[in-house]
């Protein structure tokens, strides 16, 4: 069985990236969930408050759609397609990184799904029915949080890490 290598060539075992993706979607999570507490106990709705001058604000507002607001009539569906994803994460690409890099990325999509999927879960109006709690506001962007945070950098990371695939590059080698 070959081992993974991190970055001083201590050998990982194999299932060092799916418990480094596993942690990283639990305390992703964790975050997510606290700081949407700590802003519903001290925000109102409409009422923003400037956090870094103009460049960052908290302004709560509750989401029943997808990013920036599209398709507000959708919620059950957004809710029915996050449990598939967040599913699809768990029993297929946690069986399958291979590098703390992917286990970072699928950790990260975990975390933004499953934090978003709560709040579609739990809150009002209802289950499946929730709408997300976003509060971190960018001048001339849409409102977001923490989770929608992590998706964000889960995308990026996967397409960075897309860009640059040593086992797609070995592969090819091999064929040419």
């Amino acid at each position: 069985m070959r081992h993974l290598q991190a970055a001083r060539g201590t050998p990982l075992s194999r299932r060092t990236p799916a418990l480094l993706a596993a942690g990283v979607a639990l305390v992703g999570l964790g975050v997510d969930q606290a700081s949407k507490k700590a802003v519903l106990e001290t925000l109102s709705p409409g009422q923003p408050v400037e956090i870094v001058g103009t460049l960052v604000r908290f302004n709560l507002i509750f989401n029943p759609g997808a990013a920036f607001s599209l398709g507000t009539s959708m919620t059950l569906a957004l809710s029915i397609f996050a449990i598939v994803a967040l599913m699809a994460c768990v029993f297929i690409a946690l069986r399958t990184v291979r590098t703390l890099s992917q286990g970072l990325a699928v950790g990260l999509m975990m975390a933004g799904i499953s934090g978003n999927l709560h709040d579609r879960l739990f809150r009002a109006p209802g289950p499946l029915l929730g709408h997300v709690v976003d509060f971190i506001q960018l001048p001339h962007f849409a409102i977001f949080n923490v989770a929608d945070m992590c998706i964000t950098s889960a995308a990026f990371l996967i397409i960075l890490l897309s860009l640059h695939n040593p086992s797609g590059e070995k592969k090819r080698a091999e064929l040419g």
